[in-house]
C-alpha cells in the first residue's frame, strides 16, 4: 500500500496532463501504474478506499483459502471488469509502452512482460509482478513460474534505458537515505521455496541488488538523466492497511509532491 503514494504522483501527472512514451511498474507499481495507460486518474485510490477493507479483496482468510492474501480473482477479475470497471479500450489504443515486471522462481532473473490490451495472460503477469513471497502463489504462465518483480529487480532504470527512453521520471516509495537490510524471514523463504534454488538467492541478495540499483538512481539523477519523486520520510503504512485514512493520507502525499515540482518536471522532460 505505499503504493498508494505513487498513485497520487500518477493522477497529478494525468490530471495536469504530463504524458509519457514508455513506464515500468513493479508489484504495486504495475496494478496501480496502469491506469497511467488507461488514463483512469482517481481509479488505483477509489477502489482501494471501497475494498480495502473488504475480506474478498484481501485478508488471511483468502491466504488460507487461496494461497494469496490480495485475493486474485476478486482483485485481477472482478474489480476491474464489474465494480470499478478498467478502461480496456483505452489502454489498447493508448501508444504508450508499459511494462511489469516479474521474478522467474526457476531462474531468479527479472523478465518485462509488456501490458498492450489487458487481455487474460497479461493479467496474470501483473498478478505475477505483485504476488509477495509467502503471502502469494506461485503464478505459472505458458509453462513458467513467476513471482514479485521486486525481488529480481526493484528498480528497473536500466531496463528502460536499454529500450531507449533516456529522460525518465523515477517514482520510489522510499526517502533518498533509505537502506534495504536483509530479509529476516530467509529461514522461512529457504524452507517454503527450496525447489528453486535460484529463487532463494535472488531473496537472500534482495538488498544488495536494492541499494545498488538506488545508488545508480542517484548517479544518474546528477547526471541530468533522472529525475526522482519520493517521500522525505518513510510513509510508516502497513503493505496491507485497510484504514481508508492512511490511504489517503498517503496518496495526498504524493499529490502534493508532484504538484510542488509540477513545473520542474514539465522543464525536465521538454529536453528530452
Amino acid at each position: 500500500m505505499r503504493g498508494l503514494f505513487t498513485c497520487g504522483i500518477l493522477d497529478t501527472f494525468m490530471e495536469e496532463g504530463v504524458e509519457f512514451d514508455g513506464a515500468v511498474g513493479i508489484s504495486a507499481g504495475a496494478c496501480f501504474g496502469c491506469n497511467l495507460k488507461s488514463r483512469q486518474p482517481g481509479r488505483a485510490l477509489r477502489y482501494n478506499l471501497r475494498f480495502a477493507g473488504d475480506k474478498r479483496y484481501c485478508s488471511f482468510r483468502s491466504l488460507i483459502k487461496t494461497g494469496d492474501i490480495y485475493n486474485a480473482d476478486f482483485c485481477y477479475r472482478k474489480i476491474p471488469q464489474e465494480l470499478d470497471p478498467f478502461d480496456y479500450e483505452t489502454l489498447k489504443n493508448n501508444p504508450m509502452e508499459f511494462y511489469m515486471g516479474v521474478t522467474d522462481v526457476e531462474t531468479g532473473k527479472a523478465l518485462f512482460p509488456q501490458l498492450v490490451d489487458g487481455c487474460d495472460k497479461e493479467l496474470d503477469w501483473m498478478l505475477a509482478s505483485a504476488s509477495m513471497p509467502l503471502a502469494a502463489r506461485i503464478i505459472e504462465i505458458d509453462g513458467g513460474k513467476y513471482m514479485d518483480g521486486g525481488i529480481a529487480d526493484s528498480i528497473p532504470l536500466e531496463f528502460l534505458q536499454s529500450k531507449g527512453y533516456d529522460r525518465n521520471v523515477v517514482v520510489l516509495t522510499q526517502p533518498r537515505n533509505y537502506v534495504k537490510k536483509p530479509n529476516s524471514l530467509m529461514p522461512l523463504i529457504r524452507l517454503v521455496y527450496r525447489k528453486y534454488p535460484n529463487f532463494v538467492h535472488a531473496v537472500a541478495h534482495r538488498h544488495e541488488m536494492y541499494n545498488a540499483e538506488t545508488r545508480y538512481v542517484f548517479e544518474q539523477e546528477k547526471l541530468g538523466n533522472v529525475l526522482v519523486l519520493c517521500p522525505e520520510a518513510p510513509l510508516g503504512i502497513s503493505r496491507i492497511e485497510k484504514k481508508g485514512s492512511e490511504l489517503q493520507r498517503v496518496y495526498d502525499m504524493g499529490k502534493r509532491i508532484a504538484r510542488e515540482r509540477l513545473d520542474e518536471i514539465k522543464e525536465f522532460l521538454s529536453k528530452g
